[in-house]
């Protein structure tokens, strides 16, 4: 993996040596749908930050000395995750609250959170337990190779996706989700799945539509190059490859064009309200 490029760096910042489903609706969740419709409404979620920890620093690495690429990497990341924080400090302040930023840990081979101990083959993800989210060093060579989804907004997608899963958890969605998964069936437990996990991409789009009007950050092909993210890593797709075969009740991140849907969506609107995967008749 090379210098990261195609990404103009927000706050002055440049990267060194290059440039800066299925229709209907779901049995047994219409309670989750009435609740955060309330949120999107605008009910005042204060309650959901109080006792809340305070954020550490936004980045910890591994001890190991990185080595160039990891250093390039760890850079590209920092920038990318500030520019996050400006979308959602300025959204969150729409609805007089603090936005709470998320620690992003980059790790080799394994590493223990909150949530347990993980290792490469999980892939990138986010720990509601200690507020942080998790990236492989090694996951965006594998996505480029891999997958076919190489560029640096590819990477942007990816860790803006996990830091909308941060933003589930700061509006409660992720603990009602929560709730609600442990009275469900399997089937309808991974179809609720995956409506929190096209959210989460709908709020990636979110941000990048607002890290281009607000601060023109993205150049042509950026949005093809998250599309194409969001494509590569559909449950469709994966199945696919890893068996032959598609299983679309076993879905838990959604398919491809599903995935590249609410990313759209959330690039296209720009608001919260866009973002209902919850109650839409199609996720």
């Amino acid at each position: 993996m090379g210098t990261p490029v195609g990404m103009r760096m927000p706050r002055g910042m440049r990267m060194p040596g290059g440039r800066a489903g299925r229709a209907g609706g779901i049995g047994g969740i219409g309670i989750i749908v009435i609740a955060l419709i309330a949120i999107f409404l605008g009910v005042d979620p204060s309650f959901l930050f109080q006792g809340a920890p305070t954020p550490g620093p936004s980045f910890q690495q591994p001890q190991a000395p990185p080595s160039e690429t990891e250093e390039e990497l760890k850079t590209f990341m920092s920038v990318v995750l500030a520019d996050t924080e400006d979308t959602w400090n300025a959204l969150f302040a729409q609805i007089d609250q603090p936005y709470q930023e998320p620690v992003v840990v980059l790790f080799s081979g394994a590493v223990n959170s909150a949530c347990g101990f993980a290792n490469a083959a999980v892939g990138p993800f986010y720990c509601p337990g200690d507020r942080k989210v998790y990236i492989d060093l090694s996951f965006f060579e594998e996505l480029a190779d891999r997958f076919g989804a190489p560029g640096d907004f590819a990477q942007a997608y990816v860790l803006a996706h996990e830091v909308g899963h941060h933003v589930q958890t700061l509006l409660g969605i992720s603990d009602q989700v929560r709730s609600v998964r442990a009275s469900l069936g399997e089937a309808d437990a991974n179809a609720l799945s995956v409506r929190q996990e096209l959210q989460a991409d709908c709020f990636a789009g979110i941000w990048a539509h607002h890290a281009e009007r607000m601060r023109q950050v993205l150049e042509p092909g950026d949005i093809e190059e998250g599309l194409a993210a969001a494509s590569a890593i559909g449950d469709d797709r994966l199945q696919r490859q890893a068996q032959g075969y598609v299983v679309p009740e076993s879905f838990t991140h959604g398919s491809s064009a599903q995935r590249m849907r609410w990313f759209q969506t959330g690039y296209d609107e720009g608001t919260l309200n866009a973002c209902d995967t919850f109650g839409s008749d199609q996720p």
